[in-house]
């Protein structure tokens, strides 16, 4: 193979001259003019053959390895699925797609309160549009590595949101499920704020929370400190499995914990990650915050483990002025990673966060749901969605 480079590069180069020889048969050395096109190909083969030997082997293979890793966006699984077609698989949902930049168009589902299904029977995009500024709270769905929108677990979760009365948009990054484009941290932190602004400029005075998922996690605190930034500072942020930064979550990962022990491995896959600029830094974005935050974490997550979601409320606790806007919320076994949306104890604590946005004929029966002892963790919510309404 290297032999064959050095042919066509060596080919490449006497191409690439302005001219040539012919021998006539007088035996005399003739010019001859070579094509442009020639030229150029042989300037394209020398700068690729340089681009290459430019870098080591495990430089031109872990990179590429760990952005597949750490995005899996190829698993597009559950396959066969419709994405332009969400009422196959969640009632009172549309799908559409908004323009994040030039090349990449996302595709997202909104799906509207259960209190709202009737209402939404046979409406197009511009009611579900309209419907953002009807009162009721808005998540914006950021979700973990591999698969889609339309994943099992993740419509689970969508539902139980919608049932409490929540709008929910439910955000394919560029790369995932029929968003264009390719992966990238910049390019899903980027994603995010295109949503959460253009739900923004839809929702009059109702609150917006981004709501992230272990991958998510890291796209929802950079996203949130970015507009932070900004002097636009999110309404509310809940991070479900968050871990500290990708290094982190890397290192710890079941899959690769196999590989640690081998000499080399870790360094290498460490500098892989620093070529490729991924960090997704929670540790360091939630210093930077002020909106409300919650963080919800399972005993017997295996991917992300429970000490790992500790030590970054741990981290924004000591970094936030007001103490009371940072709360974790820590589930019993049974949930592990992906299905916190199983437990009762996400029913009973989400309701009270609709009586902030709901209306007031509504929250009678809302009470007597929840009965005279709302739990602690039903009360922060409250103070959540208040905190972000008020301010």
């Amino acid at each position: 193979m290297t032999i064959l480079i050095h042919v066509l590069v060596l080919d490449g180069f006497l191409l690439g001259r302005s001219l040539s020889v012919q021998m006539e048969k007088d035996g005399k050395a003739r010019p001859v003019s070579i094509p442009h096109s020639c030229s150029t190909l042989g300037r394209k083969i020398a700068t690729l053959y340089d681009s290459f030997t430019s870098k080591s082997l495990k430089e031109h293979i872990f990179p590429p390895l760990m952005d597949m890793l750490i995005f899996l966006n190829f698993f597009k699984a559950p396959f066969l699925v419709d994405l332009k077609k969400p009422e196959l698989k969640i009632p009172h949902t549309v799908n559409f797609y908004i323009r994040a930049e030039p090349g990449v168009t996302l595709g997202i589902w909104h799906t509207v309160p259960s209190c709202r299904g009737e209402d939404a029977k046979g409406k197009d995009r511009c009611w579900y549009e309209a419907a953002l500024h009807d009162g009721n709270p808005i998540i914006v769905y950021l979700h973990g590595s591999a698969e889609h929108r339309a994943a099992p677990h993740r419509l689970k979760l969508v539902k139980e949101l919608s049932d409490g009365g929540f709008h929910v948009l439910s955000v394919d990054y560029r790369g995932f499920g029929d968003s264009t484009g390719t992966p990238t941290e910049e390019g899903l932190t980027a994603d995010a704020i295109c949503v959460y602004e253009w739900t923004k400029a839809r929702s009059g005075t109702t609150p917006v929370c981004l709501w992230g998922h272990s991958l998510g996690t890291g796209v929802a605190t950079n996203a949130a400190r970015e507009l932070e930034e900004r002097g636009s500072p999110v309404d509310a942020i809940v991070l479900e499995a968050p871990f500290t930064n990708i290094w982190v979550a890397s290192i710890n990962y079941p899959l690769l914990k196999i590989y640690r022990k081998l000499p080399g491995v870790l360094h290498t896959l460490m500098d892989a990650l620093r070529k490729d600029r991924i960090v997704f830094p929670n540790d360091e974005n939630v210093k930077f915050l002020s909106s409300p935050l919650l963080i919800l974490h399972g005993e017997d997550d295996r991917t992300v483990s429970l000490e790992i979601g500790k030590q970054l409320y741990e981290t924004a606790h000591n970094a936030y002025r007001n103490k009371e806007r940072v709360k974790m919320v820590i589930f019993p076994p049974g949930f592990q990673h992906n299905l916190l949306c199983k437990s009762p104890t996400l029913l009973k604590t989400r309701f009270p966060e609709q009586a902030v946005g709901m209306r007031p004929e509504s929250r009678g029966d809302l009470q007597r749901r929840l009965g005279p002892n709302p739990t602690c963790d039903a009360y922060f919510y409250v103070k959540l969605y208040r905190a972000a309404w008020m301010s």
